[in-house]
């Protein structure tokens, strides 16, 4: 399967919670996405709030043709600082997650296997303001292979819709 029919698949099934940037996603990106939730918990009334907890989800999908080792890294860092750097931690804050997915055509060996170490985490004000995890998944297009990192193995889920 061709790498922009795969991302174009995986976008349908993003579109219908995210806000989805194909237009002009950052480089070297080839699309992004973004999802917001506000929560609210009061008691009989909403005058008499109990709590607010406000959570967001940053997507970054790359297509890569080869996707070897300084590749990934290059992802790796401007995914999670771009992220972290859309991040507004306040009281009501509980969870900014940065998502990194790759469509690759082929993976080198050494990054499939540093796929699976990759792990970044931030927490805001010793957590009373929120945190960020950092998921991450890649699917070897041409053998339907797939690798995450602990935090992304739900991500793999995604791939059968277009593999």
């Amino acid at each position: 399967m061709e790498k922009t029919e795969a991302l174009t698949k995986l976008l349908r099934s993003y579109e219908k919670y995210y806000d989805i940037n194909r237009d002009h996603p950052m480089e070297p990106f080839a699309a992004q996405a973004e999802f917001s939730l506000h929560d609210e918990q009061y008691f009989l009334v909403r005058s008499a709030r109990i709590s607010e907890a406000d959570s967001k989800e940053y997507v970054y999908f790359a297509t890569e043709d080869l996707l070897d080792l300084k590749t990934l890294e290059t992802l790796d860092l401007r995914a999670w600082e771009d992220g972290t750097g859309r991040v507004q931690p306040h009281k009501d804050h509980r969870n900014s997650d940065i998502i990194l997915i790759i469509l690759a055509d082929r993976i080198d060996p050494e990054a499939m296997k540093r796929i699976t170490k990759l792990h970044h985490y931030k927490s805001y004000r010793h957590g009373f303001y929120g945190w960020s995890h950092y998921k991450l998944a890649a699917i070897e297009l041409s053998t339907g292979k797939t690798a995450a990192n602990r935090q992304g193995r739900d991500l793999q889920k995604l791939f059968s819709t277009i593999h």
